[in-house]
């Protein structure tokens, strides 16, 4: 099964092979140092640059390559295969972009800034954590502070991705000083218009390449700069599904290397010891069928989003109780499957996945995939399944 065979809409090999490509000669080699030294992979990134994906998202008219959100998926899933740190990037940019092209088009100031990126093949960060809000994305503590056509903002956020090496900023914060913490709107802020603080160090266990210590950011721009949809239809339509669905995507790329991994290491125990069923051989059939699930998993919310995405308005069944019910669970069963299976490939590989300097080693897999459910953090989202079940009617 392919992402041509689940989306309503054409999936660009081209597109995918670049992705690959860039995985496999520019992403895998540097993957290691990128998770030892916990820093941003710069090479990737370069190379995604170069190959004009960072303005994939950008629609065709304003110079970009109109890249839907399955081809998105299916890249996330080919660079996480290599360095899922370098897929989650490229996810969390593509988001903001989407949330820009789908909210923003009415707005020339962010037309003119859509068509930038895709010139300059700018990278967007996503300040939407937030120091005081228990990792509430739909509640805010700061607030825009507007003065006359410009306003300033200045947001403390617990976590925010590859911030020193990004672009711009697009930061959730509430309309107006006076506005209740869930009156939230978008805003961007350019290179030049902030300043980052950072407040918290960068050690974590897996994911490393991220680059996601805490920051305060300060920043003053233009009022031009705030999108004028509200945050909460932003979130439901665009921000929250796109986010599971690559997430879950890059999450796929890591499990799929796992396998590939534990395949290749039974493959070489078989060939030791001709005729002799290897020990791992059946958890690999085990193993083999839990990647089918995840990937039938994704790839049909994916194709179910899509759809919708292609339409020239937001389809109603996105703010529906209902599909935020969906998109939770898909990010619930990704995040959940993906350390599974990468657990149960380390005890098809044994010592040989458990050594670092091993071509089977799954150490620095396990713990990016560990990281998966706390990436939101899964109790959060149960808890707030929890309450939209109580008043869920099941048509």
């Amino acid at each position: 099964m392919s992402w041509n065979d689940v989306t309503r809409g054409p999936v660009r090999s081209e597109l995918v092979e670049q992705a690959r490509r860039i995985g496999t000669e520019v992403a895998r080699p540097h993957a290691g140092a990128v998770d030892r030294d916990a820093r941003f992979p710069f090479e990737a990134a370069a190379a995604l640059r170069e190959e004009r994906l960072l303005g994939a998202t950008v629609p065709v008219e304003l110079g970009g390559l109109g890249a839907s959100v399955a081809e998105v998926a299916a890249m996330c899933t080919e660079l996480g295969k290599h360095c899922s740190a370098t897929a989650v990037a490229f996810a969390m940019h593509h988001i903001q972009i989407a949330c820009m092209a789908r909210h923003g088009m009415g707005s020339p100031f962010f037309r003119a800034y859509l068509t930038e990126c895709a010139e300059r093949q700018l990278l967007v960060a996503s300040a939407t954590s937030e120091v005081g809000v228990g990792g509430d994305m739909r509640s805010s503590v700061c607030a825009v502070e507007r003065d006359g056509a410009r306003f300033r903002l200045r947001k403390a956020s617990s976590v925010l991705s590859y911030a020193e090496h990004a672009d711009s900023i697009l930061a959730t914060a509430r309309r107006a000083p006076e506005a209740p913490k869930n009156d939230q709107v978008l805003v961007l802020l350019t290179k030049g218009q902030y300043t980052l603080e950072r407040t918290t160090t960068w050690d974590p266990l897996g994911m490393r390449g991220t680059c996601s210590p805490g920051y305060v950011t300060t920043g003053e721009a233009s009022s031009d700069q705030i999108l004028d949809a509200a945050f909460g239809d932003i979130a439901a339509q665009t921000m929250v599904p796109y986010s599971h669905v690559t997430w879950s995507s890059a999450w796929l790329g890591i499990a799929s290397d796992a396998v590939s991994r534990a395949r290749a290491y039974v493959r070489a125990d078989a060939r030791r010891r001709p005729g002799v069923l290897p020990y791992g051989a059946p958890r690999l059939g085990e193993v083999t069928n839990l990647l089918q699930t995840m990937r039938a998993t994704v790839f049909e919310a994916t194709a179910e989003y899509d759809a919708m995405m292609r339409e020239p308005t937001p389809p109603d069944h996105l703010s529906t109780i209902a599909y935020a019910l969906k998109m939770n669970n898909l990010k619930i069963s990704a995040s959940q499957l993906v350390g599974k299976i990468v657990l149960e490939c380390l005890t098809i590989c044994g010592m040989a996945g458990y050594s670092n300097d091993s071509p089977f080693s799954m150490g620095r897999q396990l713990r990016d995939a560990l990281g998966a459910a706390l990436q939101v953090s899964n109790d959060r989202i149960n808890t707030t399944n929890a309450g939209l079940l109580l008043v869920y009617k099941d048509d």
